[in-house]
């Protein structure tokens, strides 16, 4: 028991270092077919080997699961059941066997990535045997009482068998896809009996007895079908050396860390964002800005003398152009803004600018018929602001109120 118990693990370990090393194979690769033919003989009741030959013919289809392991089925006829009689029929016995194949050369030798140019496999099966015929007692089987009577007539033509052998094969071919081998087996009839001279199948107890074995010599051929590999046989795996696994493992590395260095550009990021975030929020919450509402500006200008605020002639063309612009607008409301230039005091310069402003009203007022509700009066000082030549900011401007820019 410990020495199967040692076979069964050594033929696992054998299954696992073939699929490690092997590519993986399709459904329909590595199956094969083959013919074969030879002849068997009795191993034991006659006086001669030669006598009693029988040749046979038979078909093998298997498919070979790792470079080691395999299946096949094979079915061979019989043409002849010397040492007994003839049955009458050309095909004399049939034995079909369901065969395990174990490649010797690949197990101990290990598998290269092709077959070798010669192997040796160990092959060993259960099968089903059955003789053919219907007259003669070579599978009648006779009982008899105690007094030698007859006491039953059977007939059956059916065994269970068993067949272990040797394939010498040799591989052919640049593509290794034909074998040519040579197999030495023992069959066996494992329920077979004898009675009075005869051989009476499946009327025993199974039991390997040498007595219902037979020696057989064969040799055939195999085609071994095209693979997806591309090839006829099994090949093996592409591995990756250590330099290229390292090499693998320093870019993965490498990429970890530009990850690494992405999240925290990321987080950066966000944290700008947010920030961003916070002030977009809190201008939102601010009030909102309200532009000025702003008078539109008329652009004609009256000018003064330094220091004075009274009106030169020259300069009611400018005031006339304000009353017909007044007439020809009803609704407007004009404000008359004064200015002084930067010489002199503060206080005499707003005065200045004030008087200048009345000095404009009232010239609307008086002489051009203007309604004196329509005009208000600013004096805004002295300034250098509104023009570059000092002496042109001594005026008084004009701004439409009921026109207002928003």
């Amino acid at each position: 028991m410990k020495k199967l118990v040692l076979m069964f693990a050594a033929a696992v370990m054998a299954v696992s270092v073939s699929a490690q090393t092997v590519t993986e194979s399709k459904t329909f690769d590595n199956f094969y077919i083959g013919i074969n033919g030879g002849v068997a003989t009795k191993m034991t009741g006659q006086r001669g080997w030669l006598k009693g030959l029988n040749s046979n013919a038979g078909l093998r289809i298997g498919r070979y699961f790792t470079p080691v392991f395999g299946l096949a089925v094979e079915s061979n006829a019989y043409f002849s059941n010397k040492p007994f009689a003839s049955t009458g029929t050309a095909v004399r016995f049939l034995n079909t066997s369901l065969l395990g194949t174990v490649n010797l050369s690949n197990w101990f030798g290990g598998y290269k990535g092709e077959p070798r140019a010669f192997e040796v496999s160990l092959i060993g099966g259960l099968g089903w045997g059955h003789a053919f015929g219907n007259h003669g007692f070579n599978y009648a089987y006779v009982t008899h009482n105690n007094l030698g009577a007859i006491t039953s007539l059977d007939k059956k033509g059916d065994n269970l068998t068993s067949k272990v052998g040797l394939d010498f094969a040799f591989n052919l071919g640049s593509s290794k896809a034909w074998q040519f081998y040579v197999e030495p087996s023992v069959m066996w009839g494992l329920n077979d009996a004898v009675a009075d001279g005869a051989v009476a199948l499946g009327h025993s107890g199974v039991a390997y007895n040498i007595n219902h074995a037979y020696a057989q010599l064969n040799a055939g051929f195999i085609y071994k079908f095209r693979n997806s590999n591309g090839t006829h046989n099994f090949t093996i795996a592409k591995g990756r050396d250590q330099a290229e696994i390292d090499g693998l493992n320093a870019q993965i590395n490498s990429l970890r860390s530009d990850l690494n260095g992405k999240d925290s550009e990321l987080a950066a990021k966000d944290r700008q964002i947010s920030d961003l975030q916070d002030a977009l929020d809190a201008c939102n919450k601010r009030p909102k800005y309200v532009k000025p509402v702003t008078a539109t500006n008329l652009q004609p200008t009256v000018l003064f003398r330094q220091g004075k605020s009274v009106i030169d002639p020259a300069q009611y063309a400018p005031i006339e152009l304000i009353a017909h612009y007044m007439r020809n607008h009803k609704d407007a409301k004009v404000e008359i803004k004064g200015y002084a230039s930067p010489e002199g005091s503060k206080e005499i310069n707003q005065r200045l600018s004030e008087e200048r402003a009345q000095a404009v009203k009232n010239a609307l007022v008086k002489k051009y018929k203007i309604a004196a509700s329509r005009l208000t009066t600013k004096g805004m000082g002295a300034t250098d602001k509104l023009f570059e030549q000092v002496e042109f900011n001594r005026v008084a401007t004009f701004n439409d109120s009921s026109k207002t820019e928003k």
